[in-house]
């Protein structure tokens, strides 16, 4: 007798896409540098797919996500204007900037004594939030958290950081459980 695993219907058989819906997506992250990567690469998917930047994660990991926050912090424009032209990565040099940016608003927030995965995780008062999700495509692109999330991470310095790209975040880090109510690996 074989069992029938159900995904959700926005993951193709893409076996990138497969791995990361069945072993991250919507797992809830508490690491500062897995936050930190997560919310920079949603933030370099805006106006693409996220099969995109899946495709070229570990050239992200190999420019910059292997390394310290605060070591990003410290590129230099000219070290970013170097990296644009590697073609492993969405050459686009803004959202290149926002990383190196959104390091040193991280590394801001450590410097103010902020514990910046418990404010992250205070969002959702610290427990990950079960969605009925009968089908993807009427999941929400935002809701007031991600608004309320976005324009607080502006405030303190973020880039790329939409309502948008947001709510994509918090589902990916498993502040938000999206998950399709019949996906095998909905969890309550």
């Amino acid at each position: 007798m074989s069992l029938t695993v159900k995904r959700c219907g926005w993951c193709s058989n893409d076996p990138l896409y497969v791995a990361y819906h069945d072993h991250e997506w919507g797992r809830p992250i508490y690491d500062e540098q897995q936050l930190f990567e997560m919310l920079c690469l949603e933030g370099q998917q805006a106006g693409l797919s996220w099969i995109t930047v899946l495709k070229k994660r570990e050239c992200y990991r190999e420019h910059f996500f292997h390394h310290s926050i605060a070591n990003i912090a410290n590129l230099s424009d000219e070290d970013l204007q170097l990296k644009v032209q590697d073609a492993g990565l969405i050459r686009h040099i803004g959202k290149l900037k926002a990383i190196r940016d959104n390091a040193i608003a991280w590394q801001n927030l450590k410097n103010n004594g902020e514990n910046v995965s418990a404010w992250l995780w205070s969002f959702v008062q610290n427990k990950t939030i079960v969605n009925d999700v009968p089908d993807y495509k009427k999941a929400p692109a935002q809701t007031e958290l991600s608004v309320l999330m976005s324009k607080q991470l502006k405030k303190k310095g973020f880039k790329f950081v939409g309502p948008t790209t947001c709510y994509s975040f918090i589902q990916a880090v498993g502040m938000i459980n999206d998950h399709e109510d019949d996906c095998s690996f909905k969890y309550k």
